[in-house]
């Protein structure tokens, strides 16, 4: 079932009053979650990878300070290429707890806030990273989170026609994080011009629209960093959000911002 964009692309402006955008000329949408299911969106040309809490904030927040980044789907894979770069920087978790012999967790506060900014950064999370690297040669893969939400859909509405926007999830859930921006990107696509491509798609789109941002404060992942003490990560996440004006390409094994 394909519905098309006027039906979600109406924006309120005032009690019961819509305006209608233009209709969707044949660009389609769709939100999805988990790694697995890049699967099976062989059929779109665009994949946007969202990991909010934490992997792709993180991603996003290294690069856009310069940083070079490479997301690996294993620990083994983070080893080896760990072995081939100069003085790597190891970041990330598996279950929620940093590997051995890492440096850092999976933290978007504390990468901002250090200066070696050469030294490249291995990037692993239980489910993030993993969809990063789960895409095909065949198809664009792109990285967002609430910092650059608006610049994924903004500028990839002229590249491609068919995009996935596709949520990390954690422990069999679709969090409310990913689910946020995952919408909210799809939303601002479906405003300029994209349609979604099923009911799913759409009611997610709908359960979001115009929601707060303190809504993923009351989710699972939020009440991990908290109950973890790593509260300032959840700070970051939601004081930084529409501040960055790019787009963020997985390509040749590392994120490379356009």
């Amino acid at each position: 079932m394909r519905l098309k964009s006027r039906t979600f692309a109406q924006h309120l402006q005032g009690p019961g009053e819509y305006k209608e955008m233009a209709p969707a000329d044949g660009k389609v949408v769709v939100i999805d979650c988990f790694p697995e299911s890049v699967e099976s969106h062989q059929d779109e040309d665009a994949i946007i990878a969202v990991d909010v809490i934490r992997a792709t904030t993180v991603v996003v927040t290294a690069v856009a300070r310069g940083r070079k980044c490479f997301p690996v789907p294993t620990l083994e894979a983070a080893v080896a290429l760990a072995g081939e770069l100069s003085n790597p920087l190891l970041v990330g978790e598996l279950g929620g707890n940093m590997p051995f012999g890492f440096h850092l967790n999976n933290s978007p506060a504390e990468i901002d806030l250090r200066t070696d900014i050469d030294r490249p950064m291995v990037l692993l999370s239980t489910s993030g990273s993993r969809l990063i690297c789960a895409g095909n040669q065949s198809q664009s893969m792109y990285v967002a989170c609430l910092r650059n939400w608006k610049a994924a859909a903004g500028q990839l509405r002229n590249r491609h026609r068919k995009i996935a926007v596709i949520g990390a999830g954690a422990r069999g859930e679709f969090r409310e994080e990913d689910e946020l921006c995952c919408a909210w990107i799809a939303e601002e696509l479906v405003g300029l011009g994209f349609e979604a491509q099923d009911k799913k798609t759409a009611d997610i789109i709908s359960k979001w629209s115009g929601a707060p941002l303190e809504e993923i404060t009351r989710g699972a992942s939020a009440d991990y960093l908290r109950r973890t003490d790593q509260t300032r990560d959840l700070d970051f996440i939601v004081t930084h959000v529409n501040d960055l004006d790019r787009v963020y390409r997985f390509e040749r094994g590392g994120v490379i911002e356009e």
